[in-house]
């Protein structure tokens, strides 16, 4: 493991010290935050499976339903029907934060409070089956919405597990190694200047009595 440039003295020491107590308390706190979001993605993506499963249910029940009324309705008739809705249907987006991240809340909002409102059409001449089509579709908007909010958070949480396990795996294997490794090799630097201090200073303690004798 390489080291840092740094210079071997026990202020440095100190120092690096600190910082490599400030590394392993945000390594074990970028790995909780890992774990939480990981937990939250798992179950959100467990929810976007079955809701998606119910969805494409829906729609292919309400596909069913349109070709069915496309079999004993003319194109053009088909065609008229659907052209005047009486219903708007807007989507109002906001937003929640998970584990620092801001995923978006989707919800429908409807401009006629009557049910009525979603056949655009009188049913004198249209099928029962175009009926049946234009209600599962209305049934299956909140789905819809639901689904897309949870693939757009499932889309950002993924993007920031990603990121934040980087952070992790950078902390892990890198920095917090090579603070240890400084800090040894500095530990082992100052231990062999205070051997050699040592040393010298016996030498001249003996030079110092060898001197005193010879007086």
């Amino acid at each position: 493991m390489d080291i840092m440039n740094v210079n071997p003295t026990r202020m440095q020491m100190t120092k690096l010290k600190k910082q490599l107590i400030t590394a392993k308390r945000g390594h074990k706190m970028l790995k909780d935050k890992r774990d939480e979001l990981m937990r939250q993605f798992i179950e959100l993506v467990q929810e976007n499976k079955r809701l998606r499963t119910k969805v494409e249910a829906a729609l292919a029940d309400c596909t069913a339903h349109f070709v069915n009324a496309g079999a004993v309705m003319s194109k053009q008739s088909l065609d008229s029907s659907l052209m005047s809705s009486q219903q708007q249907t807007g989507v109002e987006v906001s937003s929640k934060n998970i584990m620092s991240v801001d995923v978006p809340v989707f919800s429908s909002v409807s401009q006629s409070p009557n049910e009525g409102d979603i056949f655009p059409y009188g049913f004198a001449f249209t099928s029962f089956e175009l009926d049946d089509a234009v209600m599962s579709l209305n049934e299956l908007m909140p789905d819809l919405i639901r689904l897309a909010e949870i693939e757009k958070s499932c889309e950002l949480m993924a993007a920031e597990i990603e990121r934040t396990r980087r952070r992790v795996n950078s902390l892990e294997h890198v920095m917090i190694p090579r603070y240890e490794a400084t800090i040894k090799y500095i530990a082992m630097k100052l231990e062999e200047n205070d051997r050699s201090s040592r040393t010298r200073l016996m030498k001249v303690k003996d030079m110092l009595l060898a001197k005193a004798h010879n007086w």
